[in-house]
């Protein structure tokens, strides 16, 4: 199964109600695990660097909702 077919199947079961919201919060937890996504503010905060020195550093962010995150999976 590649990644449009899980994401059509997983939508459709969504909005067919197979799937409720509190199992959709699960699935993005544990994306956000294996992601290790953090905010800004928690990236510096573990890697004990001050907000600026996380925004300099050359990593992957992406937005959601208005709010930057950081990839850090590696």
């Amino acid at each position: 199964m590649n990644f449009n077919q899980l994401q059509e199947k997983l939508f459709k079961n969504y909005e067919a109600g197979a799937i409720s919201d509190d199992e959709l919060v699960q699935i993005i937890e544990q994306a956000a695990g294996y992601l290790n996504l953090k905010t800004i503010t928690n990236y510096a905060k573990a890697n004990k660097i001050s907000y600026n020195g996380a925004i300099k550093r050359k990593l992957n962010k992406i937005t959601i909702d208005n709010q930057v995150f950081i990839i850090d999976n590696e």
